[in-house]
């Protein structure tokens, strides 16, 4: 015999769908419904809601073979599969993440395909990956945000043996595991969980219903999302969650979920003894979310920093449209890169109000900000999905590279960025139902015509083309013009592991010099020096030593006191070479 139950208190009534058998449960206060059955591993199940003869997955199912409207089937992880036991973790400071599609990253689109270009990964000096979401959804594939069973894993990708072999695989390589987790809302099809009980509010984001994380009854739910990343860090040994969107998590009670989950995370890592690291996906620019409980925050490790995106982008590319408004001068990049946060309780004109608060720079660590040259939204959420190679040259992606890897921050690449891969990533989905999807590739086009985009130009998201446009090619990769950029960014990130100036977290030994006219910056890190031209034409900057890693070679200047860079290039300069030398 084996026990079941499920959290629903809203039925009148409860049947466990054992095998094809029917066993009634029984209700108790708490509004949990148990009972036993015989059962065996790999046996299909599910509950029959009152009169409803419709047998609906367990909320908590770890696996669904047959896609999420179908029986959930019992389900554990081989504990012999793993050879991870001398894992001791790896912390997120002084690490380089590196964002991934599971379905995009290789032809075969699974976790054992994944694998075999780890090696690549290690080669290039990664110390995360972190993967877009592989929780159950409806359909083939899609972005992974339109998950409704949070406990299982896709089975496109190979299902959770396959998720178990990944993480295996990488902590033989010393790779951690980020997993990017959906808490905000629930996708479209396959949503079983208001037949159960409350798990929606009222409240609605761009989404969708919002989850019922503050209203009442929302213990239960809370502890649904919690357990739900407990599972995760401790059963598939993974080494942290990038909780998405959180400025979308509706919750008025005096201690936030983001703070009892952090709590759940540092309890789950001292029994662990290997750290576990939370980042959060904000709109808010809210130190809270990372300040320490000590202090009156939340207690996160990271969060993602779309301000450092926003002022490199802008700067280098010249685009303003849309929320690059404020950005692309110098004096914008400057302020960025010193205070973390651009809009620090300044004026938004994209958002039409004041947004932001400082961060406090003496005692938060540049680290806890995640800085990038590009991600999956970033990318994907341009109107035909262009990676930044597809309209910039090769140079000015060298130093939007330069100045995400040699600043102060927690770097984090979307795959493919370091060869200047030359497929697009666009929004794709896989929507069985045909008048969802035909809402979808509508609202998709009327979102970007609002943005100022040719809503023609949008694919349609339920083409499989668009889908299969969006997957790496890896045989580009040996390609000289592509090999170049992977070259330097082996460079960049070995040098950012060798010298300890360059993963220094503390903001206030940031140096920062700029000419707004002459299109220079330089990042002044201890005795290096990060000199980056962003203007077309050579420009003589007024720093001098010797050149340790370049774009196009530069020269020296006046006696050596300054350095010529050719435009749109790069050098890093050792500035006191004597002293580092003894």
């Amino acid at each position: 015999m084996r026990p079941f139950e499920v959290w629903a208190p809203l039925p009148n009534r409860v049947q466990l769908h054992l095998d094809g058998n029917l066993h009634s449960m029984t209700r108790g206060d708490d509004g949990w419904w148990r009972t036993d059955a015989p059962a065996v591993p790999g046996s299909r199940y599910g509950f029959v809601l009152d009169d409803d003869p419709t047998v609906l997955p367990d909320p908590r199912s770890p696996r669904q073979p047959d896609g999420v409207h179908s029986p959930s089937q019992l389900h554990g992880l081989d504990p012999d599969a793993w050879t991870d036991r001398n894992w001791s973790g790896r912390q997120l400071a002084g690490s380089v993440i590196y964002e991934l599609h599971v379905g995009a990253f290789t032809p075969d689109g699974t976790f054992d395909a994944a694998i075999a270009h780890l090696d690549h990964l290690v080669d290039l000096g990664v110390g995360f990956i972190e993967l877009m979401p592989v929780n159950g959804f409806n359909g083939d594939h899609n972005w992974g945000y339109d998950g409704v069973l949070w406990y299982t894993v896709h089975e496109p990708y190979g299902g959770p043996d396959g998720l178990q072999r990944l993480v295996d695989a990488c902590h033989r390589r010393g790779i951690g595991v980020i997993l990017d987790v959906v808490y905000n809302h629930l996708g479209p099809s396959g949503n079983y969980l208001d037949r159960y009980g409350p798990y929606l509010s009222e409240t609605t984001n761009p989404w969708g219903r919002g989850v019922n994380i503050s209203g009442p009854s929302s213990g239960e739910v809370r502890r649904y999302i919690i357990d739900n990343a407990l599972r995760w860090l401790g059963e598939f040994h993974i080494d942290g969650l990038r909780l998405d969107a959180v400025h979308a998590l509706d919750d008025r009670t005096a201690t936030h979920l983001l703070e009892d989950l952090a709590v759940a995370t540092q309890t789950l890592s001292t029994h662990l003894r290997r750290p576990l690291t939370l980042i959060a996906e904000s709109d808010l620019n809210d130190p809270t979310l990372i300040a320490p409980r000590s202090a009156g925050g939340y207690g996160l490790d990271a969060q993602w920093n779309d301000d450092i995106h926003h002022a490199v982008h802008a700067a280098v590319s010249g685009e303003r449209q849309g929320y690059y408004g404020d950005f692309g001068s110098l004096q914008c990049l400057a302020s960025t890169l010193r205070q973390g946060f651009f809009h620090a309780g300044t004026y938004s004109s994209f958002r039409g109000r004041t947004h932001g608060r400082p961060l406090d720079v003496r005692r938060t660590p540049a680290s806890a900000l995640l800085a990038y040259t590009c991600t999956h939204d970033q990318v994907g959420n341009r109107a035909d999905g262009q990676r930044p190679g597809h309209y910039l040259s090769a140079g000015q992606l060298a130093v939007k590279a330069a100045l995400v890897l040699g600043s102060p921050y927690t770097p984090m690449l979307f795959m493919g960025e370091e060869w200047g891969a030359s497929t697009p990533f666009q929004f794709f989905t896989s929507h069985p139902e045909p008048e969802l999807a035909r809402a979808t590739a509508v609202g998709r086009r009327a979102e970007f015509a609002e943005h100022g985009w040719d809503s023609e130009a949008v694919p349609d998201p339920q083409d499989p083309q668009t889908f299969l446009r969006s997957k790496l090619n890896w045989d580009e990769v040996p390609e000289p013009d592509h090999r170049r950029l992977l070259d330097l960014y082996r460079a960049l990130i070995a040098l950012r592991g060798e010298r300890a100036e360059l993963t220094d977290p503390w903001l206030e030994h940031l140096g920062v010099d700029y000419d707004e006219g002459e299109r220079w910056i330089v990042l002044h890190r201890g005795d290096i020096r990060l000199a980056c031209n962003l203007g077309p034409d050579p420009v003589t900057v007024p720093v001098g030593g010797r050149p340790l890693l370049w774009w196009d070679p530069p020269t020296q200047a006046e006696a050596g006191a300054a350095t010529v860079v050719p435009g749109h290039s790069f050098v890093v300069l050792e500035a006191n070479p004597a002293r580092t030398a003894n």
